[in-house]
């Protein structure tokens, strides 16, 4: 059914995604509570019609990203290089050519399922991609099998760091998505982000640190419907003498400018302030 369902044409597919963000934001109201907290905390200068009005453009762009989605389980490789247009692949490629591993972390802005397999595609080395797997079997075997489909080698989160020990003598590119806010029980580095007190994870920091790759930020932006642009921005050259969590603090400038540049491209609809900033003493 997945199938066939996505080799319906476009124009059938755009009409699915108007239906869902409408039900979405008139009738389900899917997270509208959530989803209107987080833009009146970062944008509290805004009227209320304005972040209405971003809010509506998420969930259009989200049931975009869908049906984008659902396309990619049928799409060829020349569709998917077509629509997602990597502009400065020699960020990447001079450490790779190299023989220099790398890290590229990302965020939820745009696409980020096709990021995956448009950098994958057009890269010319490995990439394997650190994820958090899903609980429900069924979902979790469709998504990998999307996710890989261009070549992309999916790990669990928990198993990156020994995986690459392991396959140390691979030149390759890893890749994390850096924006989740962290757990109770994950280490974390606070700063400000969006106007906000946030926690990020440092793992991706610590992961680079210790096997000395160097960090690319990924940024993808929307071009036009169905079609994007992602541009690399180097973050840390692997050789930098910074201070601890400096290569996050990095991230989370680059991420929170774009995140302002275009803000219905943003999850939203993930809760990212539910963690309170202590009181006294480091997290």
């Amino acid at each position: 059914m997945i199938q066939l369902l996505s080799r319906l044409p476009w124009w059938v597919l755009y009409g699915l995604s108007r239906l869902l963000s409408a039900l979405a934001y008139h009738v389900v109201r899917h997270r509208h509570a959530v989803i209107a907290e987080q833009l009146s905390k970062v944008f509290p200068d805004l009227t209320e019609a304005d972040r209405a009005a971003i809010h509506r453009r998420f969930l259009k762009n989200f049931g975009d990203v869908l049906v984008e989605v659902l396309k990619s389980v049928s799409m060829s490789a020349e569709d998917m290089r077509s629509r997602v247009h990597v502009l400065n692949l020699d960020v990447a490629r001079r450490f790779l050519d190299a023989g220099q591993s790398i890290m590229f972390v990302t965020s939820h802005l745009g696409n980020w399922e096709w990021l995956l397999q448009g950098v994958a595609l057009q890269l010319g080395f490995p990439v394997d991609a650190g994820y958090k797997p899903l609980h429900d079997q069924w979902a979790e075997r469709l998504m990998l099998k999307v996710r890989s489909r261009f070549g992309a080698r999916l790990v669990p989160a928990k198993e990156l760091l020994g995986d690459i020990i392991k396959r140390r003598g691979v030149v390759r590119s890893i890749a994390m998505n850096a924006d989740q806010a962290p757990v109770s029980t994950d280490k974390r580095y606070w700063t400000t982000f969006l106007g906000q007190d946030t926690a990020f994870y440092v793992g991706a920091e610590q992961i680079a640190r210790a096997t000395r790759l160097p960090v690319i930020y990924a940024c993808m932006r929307r071009a036009s419907r169905s079609h994007y642009e992602v541009e690399f921005k180097l973050l840390w050259d692997g050789k930098e003498a910074l201070e601890p969590n400096q290569i996050t603090e990095r991230y989370a400038r680059a991420c929170e400018a774009d995140v302002l540049h275009s803000p219905a491209d943003w999850l939203w609809s993930y809760r990212r302030w539910k963690i309170k900033k202590p009181l006294y003493g480091p997290s």
